[in-house]
């Protein structure tokens, strides 16, 4: 995601889309967007139906002694003049060569690419540099400087300031704060006696009076850490400061693991993380948890509710404190420990980070230093665009200059202070569209994407976050959970994308669910399924899961539970034989999760727990359940317990991990799907050098089925969902050598099988999935390299003689009506 206002020429594989986006769309109405420095000034916001400005953007002109770094205002005024130039010339998109469908939108995507140009102009005019721009948290919030602490907060609403807390008894007449003519208020408090004034650890509010003379009391907007007391129902947080001494700041002490291939990733809520109905901590997750993951061969850990959230059922999704980190499962410190223990484990760890949206919560989040002032002086929007109706919580003003330093600040602390190796970005689709999705159906129209439903002041966040991103950290993992499809969203921003190196195929799950719920197993399409599957957009790489936490929440079901309902309870001892519902439910959980990982995307994801079959649902406390944690948790015990068959399905999780590690299948851009048989419920294809086989037939065991491959050679198994250790019945043999034999005229793919150049015979059992590499170069490889200039004659002479070595005798007609009679 190379980033620069001049946009670089940069080498890119073209190729067809799939045909889900392929739909060359006719041109949508132009987005006409007001070009004003809102984000700059105390402007009003301009109609969203204002013709765009053919000016050039406007300088913001310093009131006090410029500086490049003037992190104590919101650096201009009212007072412009014209931009003199913009230090680069724009250029066509490369995203619309990649994707010849977009041309039509070519004025939306010179609009965007404006937007950012000039944004990150200002930016490295007025601060320095997008990277000294995200450096507001050494200047806002407290801050240590000369031997004092020094406090600075933006309230441009407030009428007066003051800092209290348990350093003052909470009385603020002696620590009053000033303002500037930006709305920043800030104190500077002297140490005492070497001492620091404000004790490290000891409570902290901004104390400030609105317009209609009422004052209150917030937590500031950059703390660090904020606390609650446990034993009072439905208490208010505290902000705290955190400035522990030297001997009791936590150090890292191992180096960030390197980017893998392709993320296979767990995703992970600490505190629902032990068996016991409790919260459980940052330590006792690194020490329990971390070990299991690195076990089973995932390489990357995704953690959820991170950041500080007054509402636990949230599942951390109701932001309260930005900077601050969950205190229900320990402190700063303690957070850091998990890290780096998970990066001396060898596993990377990425944040689920909320941009998105903030909780409505007054008291303990941001949202209480909306006091009624206009868009220009908050953090939010104004009326109905700030406020998500099925969230019940409150949207940023991505326009305005000081909610950018704030967000860009925030993803640098949490990689510079944490040692995050990237991020998951929650509710992208409400950030790109003003609908923000709700009662919006995609179809994949293009229309959809680039008419005036887009938030460009959203994208340009996006766009800055991404180069942000990628200058502080080069190989870190940026995901956007996107449920729209927009095209470009995976692409370079210098490419005229948004930047983010994956997205989440959103739409596998709910395919999933839909078969599971509503299908039975002899109307499950195999056509269906591949398309669902490989249904995503060429050259924007894609992260694919079953299931994440989204599927097991309260009022759903994990898909082991789908499957096999009740029979958890009661039929899963290896001491009785399994009952057909167990033994559809295991092999079915096996290739769901498989197929998925193999043809749905570039990374793959897990949620915690559903590697083993995890039961049931996850439910928070809540007035509803009695406050009872006993669906908040994961239920380690089953799959430790040796006479159980949660065990198979995890060996088979650990097993498919593995497979990646060796054969790297999921970071190939070779993936072909040679068969998808609806008659035999048979799916065939190749990834990487592999050759996959998902029988999801239930009664049908096909023994010499041919399959099609492009590498002639010898195959064995390489992965085998019926082993005996993976809870299967052992029916496909390992030892066998696979030979292959060429199919019709080289060159011509409509004269071969299933358009592969060659193919060979395999046992294929009922509800099994078996993955075959090559072992050895075919021993007729010389002589089809001659093939060419050979009749057909020659070819059936050269396929007659491959077959006679390889001891699989040439079928005649009358041999295969046979085979299929007795199939």
């Amino acid at each position: 995601m190379y980033c620069s206002l001049v946009t670089l020429p940069r080498a890119a594989d073209l190729g067809f889309l799939t045909q889900f986006y392929s739909k060359n769309s006719s041109m949508a109405t132009r987005s006409n967007f007001y070009i004003a420095p809102s984000q700059l000034t105390k402007l009003s916001v301009g109609p969203r139906n204002q013709k765009v400005s053919s000016r050039l953007p406007h300088k913001p002109r310093l009131s006090s002694t410029p500086t490049r770094a003037n992190h104590d205002s919101a650096v201009v005024t009212d007072e412009l003049s014209p931009m003199t130039n913009i230090k680069a010339e724009m250029k066509t998109p490369k995203i619309l060569e990649l994707d010849p469908a977009l041309g039509p939108y070519k004025d939306h995507f010179e609009y965007r690419m404006k937007r950012f140009s000039e944004q990150k102009l200002l930016i490295d005019q007025y601060e320095g540099s997008v990277e000294e721009f995200a450096k507001g948290y050494l200047k806002f919030g407290l801050n240590r400087e000369d031997g004092s602490i020094v406090y600075r907060e933006w309230a441009p609403a407030a009428e007066e300031a003051q800092l209290v807390g348990d350093f003052n008894d909470w009385d603020g007449s002696n620590h009053k704060m000033e303002r500037n003519e930006f709305g920043v208020w800030s104190i500077k408090i002297p140490d005492h006696d070497g001492n620091s004034s404000i004790p490290h650890n000891s409570k902290v509010k901004f104390r400030f009076k609105h317009n209609n003379g009422v004052w209150v009391d917030r937590i500031p907007a950059w703390i660090k850490y904020a606390t609650v007391d446990s034993t009072r129902f439905a208490a208010p947080y505290d902000g705290v400061h955190w400035d522990p001494p030297p001997s009791e700041r936590y150090e890292f002490k191992y180096p960030r693991p390197p980017k893998p291939n392709a993320p296979r990733i767990y995703e992970a809520h600490v505190g629902m993380s032990d068996s016991e109905p409790r919260v459980n901590s940052y330590r006792e997750f690194a020490d329990n948890v971390l070990p299991r993951i690195q076990a089973n061969n995932y390489n990357t850990v995704q953690l959820m509710a991170i950041m500080e959230h007054s509402y636990y059922g949230s599942f951390g999704y109701h932001v309260t404190n930005f900077f601050a980190v969950s205190s229900r499962s320990g402190t700063p410190e303690d957070l850091k420990y998990l890290i780096d223990k998970a990066h001396s484990l060898g596993l990377r760890v990425l944040m689920d980070v909320v941009h998105s949206h903030v909780s409505n919560n007054i008291t303990d989040g941001l949202n209480g230093f909306d006091v009624g002032q206009p868009t220009q002086d908050s953090y939010f929007h104004t009326g109905p665009r700030g406020y998500h109706s099925l969230w019940d919580s409150r949207l940023f003003n991505y326009s305005n200059w000081e909610v950018l330093r704030f967000l860009l600040s925030n993803l640098r602390w949490w990689i510079e202070e944490f040692k995050f190796d990237g991020f998951r970005f929650d509710g992208i689709t409400s950030m790109l569209y003003n609908h923000h999705g709700i009662n919006f159906a995609f179809t994949g129209d293009y229309n959809e994407y680039f008419g005036e439903s887009i938030d460009v002041d959203a994208v340009v966040y996006m766009m800055l976050a991404n180069c942000l991103i990628d200058l502080l950290l080069p190989d870190a993992i940026v995901i956007a959970e996107d449920v729209s499809g927009m095209p470009g969203l995976g692409r370079p921003v210098d490419e005229g994308g948004v930047g983010f190196d994956f997205r989440l195929a959103m739409g596998i799950p709910d395919k999933w669910i839909d078969y599971l719920k509503n299908k039975n197993d002899d109307e499950w399409s195999m056509v269906d399924i591949a398309t669902c599957l490989t249904n995503r957009r060429y050259n924007e790489k894609c992260v694919a899961y079953a299931e994440s936490h989204d599927q097991s929440i309260v009022g759903d079901k994990t898909i082991a539970f789908l499957l096999m309902d009740n029979e958890m309870y009661s039929g899963m001892s290896c001491l009785t034989e399994a009952s057909p519902a167990v033994d559809r439910g295991i092999a079915l959980h096996k290739m769901i999760h498989f197929i998925t990982m193999a043809l749905g995307g570039e990374g793959y994801l897990n949620f915690m727990g559903n590697e083993f079959g995890h039961p049931e649902w996850i439910d928070f406390p809540r007035s509803g359940n009695n406050w009872s944690y006993e669906k908040c948790r994961r239920q380690w015990e089953l799959v430790d317990t040796e006479h159980l068959r949660y065990k198979f399905m995890n060996a088979f999780d650990r097993a498919m991990n593995l497979l990646d590690e060796k054969f790297s299948f999921l970071s190939s851009t070779k993936q072909i799907v040679s068969s998808t048989d609806e008659d035999d419920k048979v799916i065939v294809f190749e990834r990487g050098d592999l050759v996959f086989v998902f029988n999801f037939h239930a009664d049908n065991t096909y023994d010499g089925y041919k399959v099609g491959c492009d590498l002639p050679g010898k195959y064995r198994v390489a992965l085998d969902s019926d082993a005996w250790e993976f809870g299967g019945h052992g029916r496909v043999g390992h030892d066998v050598d696979h030979f292959t034999w060429p199919e019709g005229i080289p060159g011509l793919p409509e004269t071969n099988f299933n358009n592969r150049p060659n193919s060979f015979n395999v046992l294929s059992p009922p509800r099994t999935c078996v993955v075959y590499f090559r072992v050895e170069e075919d021993i007729m490889e010389e002589a089809k390299d001659d093939v060419d200039d050979r009749d057909l004659d020659d070819v059936e002479k050269i396929q007659e003689a491959t077959h006679e070595q390889s001891g699989n005798p040439k079928n005649t007609l009358e041999e295969e009506e046979e085979d299929e009679r007795l199939i």
